[in-house]
């Protein structure tokens, strides 16, 4: 190629080049507004769309938790310049002292609050008078802007643990999100934090003009590039908003807790928490100070959910599974009979007992709650012959027996923070007695005490498992997201190691006969066939708590409960009534017996975090 042909090549690629460098700049500044919205940055504000979060609903369609208008105040720290910093401080009823140390909260320092160009919640969940007062002078206050969301309202003042609540999302999550940004609002608790995703909806975003002044003068292109949010899905709850009601009114002015299962699905019908709150408290301007008066409360300690994080000595309630562990591991039949002189007379006559027929049978060990029977039981799951004496590793076959019951493990249900109580273990036997303990070190094992601790949720599980003879779902307290089907991950079963359904037969005619002829006959209802089981659990701490568990009704059962009032007595004074009453209200559908209807009204009315403790340790005349 000759010299000149070369040059006229170069010259034609340079040529295209230029042009190409010249059309491109055209598109950027002239076609495309993506580019002009990035280089005129200032002269916009982004305002995002915040979706309502979905509404949550009971068991029978009634609308539990649902979103009510509210207006945040927002800041952009960085273009705060030329703010009416003491106008605005005037219309929120603050000082400049109180402005200054959000701005601090906010960005470490005055002088670093000049740089911050992340948004943040100055004034949150503003009522429509004081959003309309600011409104009028916005224009004044540079670098905020008001920005419009939903908050939730609870149609019922109840489960306030179990729903959860919703509030600012720390700046931990922020900085590994790529969803949320400062400002937005999280599920902090309950299924509120549960299902956030499912709940949240999807964000959009709204691109405003403003002038020089801080007007905001109207969307930009008429809002061609903003983006609509999407509403979040709604809740099917599985709780049932009149039996919960029922049980936090009968637990209240009490300590404990209470748990109500359908055991053929495993779906929550009620949990229940004392002392409780109203979950109304947690929305608003009001929350902070709310939730420090909650807090700070050291007596009742509201925002503990005792229902599934607080796990406790199950008592006589513990001795249904021993029964089912004692037949299955060839030791015990529903015939057995043993001896109670008011105590275990092997071990000098502890535990004690209380007066009753002896011999006795499985089934009246049952209904009498036999301390001296099932510490017998106990001994022979410890001693059985196959394991040649070797009290280790009978144990460790006994603990996984109950493991499998769901007991002393977090059940995996879609309730946050569950706690998964206690049952201990070979080694902490070896660090309290050393490597050579045996049967006798830990008899009272066989009468739920000792080192066990199992939560309400999970003494109720237990019962399940009995209830549905060998098996149960896990509990759960979300039945469907959305318009979407049932969620089938609760279908799956989880069955215990006692595998013969007779040995559950046996052990639910002694929890018949509990409300028949036993220790908890005075709360028998009738028309209703109840399977229950009473125990007085023994608190280190101070007054013995007040245990009771059962299921209803004994073929096909509808309906487990348990409950457990601390500091309360006996199972049959305080645990036995209310859990009867709740399974009447769920059976039946309201309580009717005149008879029935004043032990509601005396559990109602009944303050025993108040109340004289002589008067507490009296057995009621009324329950006999």
């Amino acid at each position: 190629m000759n010299p000149g042909a070369r040059r006229y090549i170069l010259i034609a690629f340079a040529g295209i080049v230029a042009l190409l460098y010249i059309l491109r700049l055209f598109y950027v500044q002239v076609v495309d507004d993506q580019y002009k919205l990035s280089a005129q940055n200032q002269a916009f504000l982004y305002v995002t769309d915040y979706p309502p979060r979905g509404n949550v609903f009971d068991r029978n369609g009634k609308l539990l938790v649902i979103n009510q208008v509210a207006y945040d105040l927002m800041v952009v720290p960085r273009d705060m310049k030329g703010c009416d910093t003491v106008g605005l401080c005037k219309i929120l009823n603050i000082t400049r002292a109180d402005f200054d140390a959000k701005l601090i909260k906010f960005s470490g320092s005055l002088k670093e609050a000049s740089k911050d160009y992340r948004t943040y919640i100055f004034e949150g969940q503003m009522l429509p008078e004081l959003n309309a007062r600011i409104q009028e002078r916005l224009y004044k206050f540079t670098g905020f802007y008001v920005q419009a969301r939903t908050v939730r309202k609870y149609n019922y003042p109840v489960a306030a643990h179990l729903l959860g609540y919703v509030g600012e999302v720390s700046q931990g999550i922020v900085d590994t999100s790529s969803y949320y940004k400062s400002g937005d609002y999280i599920g902090k608790s309950g299924i509120e934090k549960s299902y956030e995703e499912a709940l949240r909806g999807k964000k959009g975003v709204q691109i405003k003009m403003r002038d020089v002044h801080n007007n905001i003068k109207g969307s930009y292109k008429n809002g061609l590039y903003d983006t609509a949010s999407v509403r979040g899905s709604d809740l099917v709850c599985t709780l049932d908003a009149e039996l919960q009601l029922l049980g936090e009114k009968l637990m209240q002015n009490k300590k404990g807790g209470i748990a109500a299962i359908d055991p053929s699905t495993g779906e929550i019908l009620a949990l229940i928490t004392s002392p409780t709150y109203d979950p109304n408290l947690f929305v608003g301007r009001d929350f902070s100070k709310n939730y420090t008066i909650l807090h700070d409360d050291s007596i009742g300690i509201p925002l503990l959910n005792r229902a599934s994080q607080s796990y406790y000595p199950p008592g006589s309630t513990f001795k249904l599974m021993d029964a089912l562990i004692g037949q299955q591991e060839g030791v015990l039949t529903p015939t057995t009979l043993y001896p109670c002189h008011s105590g275990f007379t092997l071990n000098k006559g502890m535990p004690g007992c209380h007066a009753h027929g002896s011999p006795l049978n499985l089934d009246g060990a049952i209904s009498q709650s036999c301390n001296s029977y099932f510490s017998w039981v106990f001994k022979t799951i410890m001693d059985n012959p196959k394991f040649h004496g070797n009290t280790q590793a009978a144990f460790e076959n006994w603990r996984k027996y109950i493991l499998s019951f769901g007991a002393g493990q977090k059940l995996g249900s879609d309730l946050p923070f569950e706690m998964k109580g206690n049952i201990p273990t070979v080694e902490t036997y070896n660090g309290i007695f050393g490597k050579g303990w045996h049967t006798m070190n830990v008899i009272s094992l066989g009468i739920g005490q000792a080192e066990l601790g199992l939560t309400p949720l999970q003494m109720c599980n237990v019962v399940c498992s009995i209830a549905n003879r060998g098996y149960f779902y896990t509990p759960h307290v979300i039945r469907k997201v959305g318009n979407g089907n049932p969620l089938e991950k609760w279908d799956l079963k989880h069955y215990t190691l006692v595998t013969n359904r007779e040995y559950y037969e046996s052990v639910i005619s002694g929890m018949a006969n509990v409300l028949i002829t036993g220790t908890a006959r005075a709360s028998a209802v009738q028309g209703i066939d109840i399977c229950g089981k009473t125990g007085t659990a023994q608190n280190p701490h101070g007054d013995n708590h007040s245990v009771f568990v059962c299921f209803a009704p004994r073929v096909n059962p509808k309906i487990c409960v348990a409950v457990l009032v601390e500091n309360a007595g006996q199972g049959a004074w305080w645990g036995a009534p209310i859990a009867t009453l709740l399974v009447e209200q769920y059976l039946k559908g309201k309580i009717t017996d005149p008879s029935r209807l004043i032990i509601e009204k005396r559990m109602e009315e009944s303050d025993l975090i108040h109340m004289d403790p002589k008067i507490k340790k009296t057995n009621p005349a009324f329950w006999e």
